[in-house]
This record gives C-alpha cells, structure tokens and sequence, in this order.
C-alpha cells in the first residue's frame, strides 16, 4: 500500500485589522499629500522662475535705456563701462542699480554682443553665444523637472535712432531657485517622515478606538468556546451606535438565542426522561406480571394489555406534544411569512366545537369589522384556540358554557376564551404555562392531560410577536386573553 502524506495546513501570520488600517490610512494620506505637494511644487516653481524672469527682463530694460544715446558704431567697452557703471558711490546706490545687484547674483551673467556676434562686454570670454533668429525671447537648455539647466534672455540692442547696435545675452542659472528648492525638499521630508509616523500612529489608536466592539465580540466568544452557557455579552458601547454597534447586538441576541436552544435542549430530555419514566414502569410492571405467571390467567392478561396499550397512547401523545412544544420555541426562526383572519379561524374552531360538544352551549362575540390578517400560521392560531377550548371544555362540568370573543384595538386584535368552571387558585394561575404543571395532577392524569397544552400555546404566541394572559377567579371560571399584532397593510 502507498504511503499517503497527509499534509497539515498551518495557519499563516496575518495582519491585524487594526494594523491594516493604519498603515492604509498612512499610505492614503501619503499618496494625497505627495499629489498636493507635487501641485505646489510645480506652481511654486513656476513663481519662483516667473520673478526670476520678470529681473532679467528689467535688468534688459535697464541696459537698453543706458545704450539708448550711443550711435552704430559706438558699442565699444570703453562706453559700455561708461554708461552701465553705478553713478554714486554710495551703498544705497548700488543696492538700487539692477544691475549691479543681478550681476552679484551668483550664477547671473550679462553679456552684449555686436550685431556681427562678437562680444564686447565684459572683457572677460564667457560662454555665451547670440542665437540666430532670435530678437527678444526666453529659452532654457537642458530643462528638466528640478529647473536644473540655464534660462536665457536674448534681445536685440537698438539706440535712440533705431539703429541696431546689436545684442543683450543675460543667463540665469538659477542657483538661488536650486538652493531653496532643496531646502524645502530637505524640509518637506523631514514632515512627511514625521506626519507618516503621527498617522500611522493616530490610526492605530482610532483603528482600535472603533474597533473595540469586534475585539470584545472575539473575547466573548473565545471564552463562550470553553464554557457555552456561560454569562458573558458583548458590552454595547453607548457613545456610538453604528454598525459595529449593530453588529454587537445582533451577536449578543444570537448568543441568548443559542444559550436558550441549549437550555431547551437540556430541558427536553430531562422532561422526557421524566414524563416517560411512569408510563414505561407501568409497562414494564405489566410485562413482569405477565411474565411470571399473569399469562394464564384470562382476566389478568386482559387488564395488563389494557393498561400498557392506554401508557403507550399515552407516551404517543406525550412525545407529540413534546415535539410541538419544541417547534414552537423555534416559531420565530422557522416561520417567515403569512397571512392569517383571524375572524375566519375563530368561527371555524367556534363551529367545530359546537359539532364536537353538543352537550355544552358556545358563544362568540364578534367585534371585528371584517377579516382582520395576523402574520402567523393558521395552524398555528387554530391549535393556539383548541388548546384553550379544549381546557375549558374539560374544566367546565358544572356549567358546561364555554364563550368566545373577538376585537380589535388599533394595532392589534385581542382574543379571549372564557370558561364558567372550577376557576384557579391565585398560586396555581401564576404556573399554568409551566411545562408539565397540572393544578389537580390525579385529575389532569385521569382526564389524558400532560401539562404541555397552555405552554405550547404561550410559546407559539410569543414567537409570533403576542402576549397571552390569564384571569381566573376560584369557583367561578377562567378567562385566557390573547393579543397579536395585526398585519400592516401593503401601500
């Protein structure tokens, strides 16, 4: 036989919700502040280059104003150095020349040139060069997106006649943009690096501030896990109600709902195991008699097979009712749906029992204007109102009158069922929906009762949403009451 290999999944390290929140809230933050960054970055730039401009083209002016009287042939150094040279020499002065103050500038150069190309100030060669075809123009070389490259200012040179004396070549290197510019990066860094940490860290603790109720959610049903019927809840944070909050009730709800299944569970088979215990020993009483020596005996045998067909009739109804008292603690979650009159469903179990009881005299006052509809079972409704008539009709033999009514309030429709009867005792009323209480228990037992009609009947109408209630006076008879809600009308 091959060997199998039996491959374990082992879970993998996963990241925190928490976590993933803050460094998403980081990162978006992020990539929204790089975007705005990149917005003034550009339009900054653009000023800054837009001021740098706007100097060289003043500084032209200036030139061109100072050159203005020279005639052709006079664009000579000697006259250069004459008329662009600072008249005071105070220091007031200088600042105020533009010329003198861009010149100083470091990466600035001016340069004029004859209208052949030949450069005739400064004294000094530079690398600047007239560009044919241009008369008066900006132009970078090497542009790129950090402004690194020259920016160039080329204008032709005209005197106060309009001859052409040849031409202004100012550069700009931009140094003084370059320069600011790393420090605002060098800046811009430092706070993105700071403002990633003070989000990320913010988000964290807001991440866990909102996420507190799925954490408690966790814990609770972590320790649910080792002991189920244990008390603990999700505590519903009250400063909030949001869908986290939601979330918390819904699970709490499920929990009680879960807790009280098991409970239910737990009950049956203690009740079941109970109840079963006297028919099965009355059984099994019959059986040993038999056994030993009561099977020759004709009248022996006849009394045993009787008792232990009527125990087992009993145990048989005994376990249906069972059953339906468990469908009807579940009534809430396995019914969705429907529509039921109420006026119709009284009239019918009304008849039924005047067909059944010819001996007793029934009643029915109809208050209701119509059919009126209920969002329940009509099976259900039907055996709601058997139950209560059929206990009427077993506790009435004195008075065998039995009366039924129907009304209906506002929202809701209310059913009575009245018996004139041995009445309650004001200790035995408050326990009459207890599963498998009986008030006089030989006569219930002799009569075929088990104690689970009146509980199945409260079960099914608080499942649907109503409320049943009882008013019994010793001597005199009962009245059970029922409420349930009408259905609302589609608009």
């Amino acid at each position: 036989m091959a060997e199998e290999t039996i491959v374990k999944n082992t879970p993998q390290r996963r990241m925190s919700l928490r976590w993933k929140w803050a460094l998403g809230s980081a990162v978006g933050v992020f990539l929204i502040f790089m975007l705005f960054a990149l917005f003034l970055n550009i339009a900054f730039s653009n000023e800054l280059v837009h001021n740098e401009k706007l100097q060289m083209q003043h500084s032209a002016l200036v030139i061109k104003q100072r050159l203005g009287n020279l005639d052709k042939g006079g664009l000579d150094q000697q006259s250069i150095d004459h008329l662009l040279s600072t008249k005071g020499t105070d220091f007031s002065e200088i600042t105020d020349d533009p010329i003198a103050m861009n010149v100083s500038k470091p990466g600035y150069q001016i340069a004029l040139f004859k209208v052949n190309g030949q450069q005739v100030y400064p004294k000094q060669a530079t690398d600047l060069r007239v560009k044919p075809g241009e008369k008066h123009d900006f132009y970078f070389e090497h542009k790129v997106l950090n402004l690194k490259g020259n920016l160039f200012w080329q204008e032709a040179l005209y005197n106060n006649a309009g001859q052409k004396l040849g031409y202004i070549v100012t550069q700009n290197n931009l140094a003084v943009v370059h320069k600011i510019f790393q420090r605002i990066y060098l800046i811009s860094g430092l706070l993105i690096a700071i403002g990633l940490m003070l989000i990320a860290l913010f988000g964290y603790w807001w991440s866990g501030l909102l996420l507190q109720p799925v954490a408690d959610i966790q814990k609770v049903v972590d320790h649910l896990k080792e002991d189920p019927q244990a008390p603990d809840r999700v505590i519903i944070q009250s400063r909030f109600h949001d869908e986290l909050s939601s979330l918390a009730e819904l699970v709490n709800d499920m929990l009680n709902r879960m807790q009280r299944f098991i409970l239910q569970q737990h009950q049956f088979v203690e009740d079941v195991s109970h109840e079963l215990r006297t028919p099965v020993a009355i059984v099994k009483g019959h059986m040993e008699l038999l056994n030993r020596w009561g099977k020759d005996d004709p009248a022996i045998l006849a009394e045993s097979i009787t008792a232990s067909l009527t125990e087992m009739r009993r145990m048989e109804g005994l376990v249906q009712e069972m059953l339906d008292l468990t469908r009807a603690d579940q009534v809430e979650l396995t019914f969705t749906e429907g529509d039921t009159d109420v006026q119709d469903v009284i009239h019918s179990v009304y008849n039924n029992f005047k067909m059944i009881y010819p001996e007793f005299t029934f009643g029915l006052e109809d208050d209701l204007e119509g059919p009126t509809i209920v969002n329940m079972s009509r099976d259900h409704l039907e055996q709601i109102l058997i139950i209560l008539s059929d206990n009427a009709v077993k506790y009435s033999r004195k008075r065998q009158e039995v009366h039924f009514a129907a009304s209906s309030t506002g929202p809701v429709v209310m059913l009575a069922v009245q018996d004139f009867g041995e009445g309650i005792k004001p200790q035995d009323a408050e326990r009459v929906f207890d599963r498998f209480y009986r008030v006089d228990k030989a006569r219930s037992r002799k009569q075929g009762g088990n104690g689970l009609g009146l509980s199945i009947a409260q079960k099914l109408i608080e499942g649907y949403g109503g409320h049943i209630e009882l008013e019994s006076v010793l001597g005199q008879g009962s009245i059970f009451r029922i409420t349930l809600p009408i259905k609302a009308k589609n608009k």
